[in-house]
């Protein structure tokens, strides 16, 4: 595999999410931990742990709440929570869609307006296979597994 094929096949997979996308899935995560403890999350202890500004962070969970992903209590004792018993059944994908939508599985991976397999760009077939890739992994893992590799210490939401 050439330079340019390495860096165009590889560098897409880091940069296929929003910067919202990246926050809402590390927020999610963590909410789901909190939850699976019986607690709730408060808006700044969200924004502190996955390292994202609090105006930002409000917007992307609104968003997760208003698709149902999680919800928001209000008062004194309130923050976020998830149902514990959703959390097998919940997959990644899902909360791709809430924020980007499912544009991340369309387009082309050179950001050129037209690619198509009648006309594809240098990297359509290799991006078409990272995509298809991507889907699975998105569709196949569940936030509780996720939950549970953080609790553990297995994975960090912050360096």
């Amino acid at each position: 595999m050439s330079y340019i094929e390495k860096h165009l096949y590889l560098s897409p997979a880091t940069t296929m999410f929003s910067k919202a996308c990246e926050y809402g899935i590390r927020a999610t995560i963590y909410v789901a931990v909190q939850s699976l403890e019986g607690k709730r999350a408060s808006l700044k202890s969200i924004a502190a742990e996955i390292e994202s500004p609090v105006a930002f962070t409000a917007k992307i969970l609104q968003d997760l709440v208003r698709k149902g992903l999680m919800q928001s209590v209000m008062g004194p004792t309130g923050g976020f929570e998830m149902d514990q018993q959703k959390l097998d059944s919940m997959k990644l994908s899902q909360i791709v869609d809430a924020i980007d939508g499912d544009s991340i599985y369309k387009g082309c991976g050179l950001g050129m307006k037209q690619c198509d397999e009648s006309k594809p760009c240098p990297v359509h077939d290799k991006f078409a296979k990272v995509r298809a890739d991507l889907r699975e992994m998105l569709e196949s893992t569940n936030l509780l597994g996720l939950a549970t590799e953080l609790e553990t210490g297995s994975t960090f939401l912050k360096r």
